[in-house]
Order: structure tokens, then C-alpha cells, then sequence
């Protein structure tokens, strides 16, 4: 065996080790959450946008309510509802990312967690959710929502509700493109539809939550 490939495989071998701590933290840390819920939305809503006014009062609404709130920790409209719920004196959690450009934690959490592993991060944001609270955003916050339907769909975790809040101009188009041709042509059927839900409102959101099983 060459030294080139011996030495990719002790790289390898310490990655494994690497992830494995940062499972142990996240658990560790996270294992105190009773009663977490995620808010996902983009990391490019300034304060003044109407994104990041709605997950402010989202932050607030559900720290009142008893919830702790996890975001991903960034700017955007998680600094936005991390502030919403530490200013009303909830857990404001952050799930932080390392990526390759400078990306600093938002200064209103009360706990902050770095992953150098999105599949780690992901799996945090899962298993201590009791719900997932989409805003208006990008790639990222989509694909948190797709990967959350997937795993109820396939019934990989215990259904939890996924909710998509705002307008109704931000999310008609894509409800619209699964109901006229995802459900349509028979790639998803028509109660899986039933694993989103919609909220226009923060109090909507609570609504939601205080019917769900999970809340």
C-alpha cells in the first residue's frame, strides 16, 4: 500500500473521530431542550425587510409561548429570530455552520453550537425539533424543508409539523407546481401534501403547534 493512500486513509480515520465529537457536544448540549423549534429562513433578510420582521415576531412569539428557538445561528432572518426570542427572554439557540468564507455567529443566542459537518447539523436540527418553521428563503432553507418532508415521508422520523409561513406570494408558486405537477403525474400522492402546512401568521404558527401531537 502506497503512502498516498495510507496517509488518506489516517485522514479518514481522524474525520470519523471529528464527527463523532461533534455528535457527542450537540447531544450533550441539546438533550437540555425541551421544547425546541426551529426557524429556517435566508441568511440576506436585513433588518426593515418584511422576512426578517416576520421571523422576529416568530422568535418572540414562540419564546413567549414556552419554546426555545433554534436557528442556524447566521444572519439574516435567524439573527432575526434568535432576537425576537431572547428579547423576550427565551433559549435563543444557534446551530452554527463552518464554511469557507467568514460567516460569525449572530450575538443573540443564549447557546451556540459550530458544526464543520452539515449532515451533523442536520441531524441536531431533526431530533431536537418539535417542529420546523420555514420562511422565505434560498437553496439552504429549502433544502431543509425537502430533507424534513422526505424523512416524514418515508417515515424515517416521527411526523413533526413543517410549516411554511409568510405570504402567500413567496409560496403559492411552489405549492402550486407540487399540487399541479408532482401530485399530478403521481410522484408524490395527495395526502403527502397534508405533511406541509401553512401559517400567514405567527400566531397561525401557535396555532399549528398546540394542535400538533409534538406541541
Amino acid at each position: 500500500m502506497g503512502d498516498s493512500v495510507l496517509d488518506f486513509a489516517v485522514k479518514d480515520s481522524w474525520r470519523i473521530f471529528r464527527i463523532m465529537g461533534e455528535f457527542v457536544e450537540g447531544f450533550e448540549t441539546l438533550s437540555q431542550v425541551p421544547k425546541g423549534v426551529t426557524i429556517f429562513g435566508s441568511a440576506r433578510s436585513t433588518p426593515g425587510d418584511p422576512d426578517y420582521a416576520l421571523a422576529e415576531e416568530l422568535g418572540r412569539t414562540l419564546a413567549q409561548a414556552g419554546y426555545a428557538v433554534i436557528t442556524g445561528g447566521g444572519p439574516g432572518a435567524m439573527e432575526a429570530a434568535n432576537k425576537g426570542a431572547l428579547e423576550a427572554g427565551g433559549e435563543s439557540i444557534g446551530l452554527a455552520i463552518e464554511l469557507p468564507y467568514e460567516l460569525k455567529p449572530n450575538p443573540y443566542l443564549t447557546t451556540t453550537l459550530s458544526f464543520r459537518y452539515f449532515f451533523v447539523r442536520k441531524v441536531m436540527f431533526v431530533k431536537y425539533s418539535k417542529a420546523f418553521v420555514i420562511t422565505p428563503g434560498g437553496y439552504g432553507t429549502l433544502d431543509e424543508m425537502f430533507e424534513a418532508i422526505t424523512l416524514i415521508q418515508t417515515r424515517k422520523v416521527k411526523p413533526f409539523p413543517v410549516i411554511l409561513a409568510g405570504d402567500d406570494a413567496y409560496w403559492e408558486g411552489l405549492l402550486t407546481w407540487i399540487r399541479g405537477t408532482l401530485v399530478s403525474r403521481g410522484k408524490v400522492r395527495p395526502e403527502e401534501l397534508q405533511i406541509l402546512k401553512r401559517a400567514r401568521s405567527p400566531q397561525d404558527v401557535l396555532d399549528i403547534l398546540r394542535a400538533s401531537p409534538v406541541g
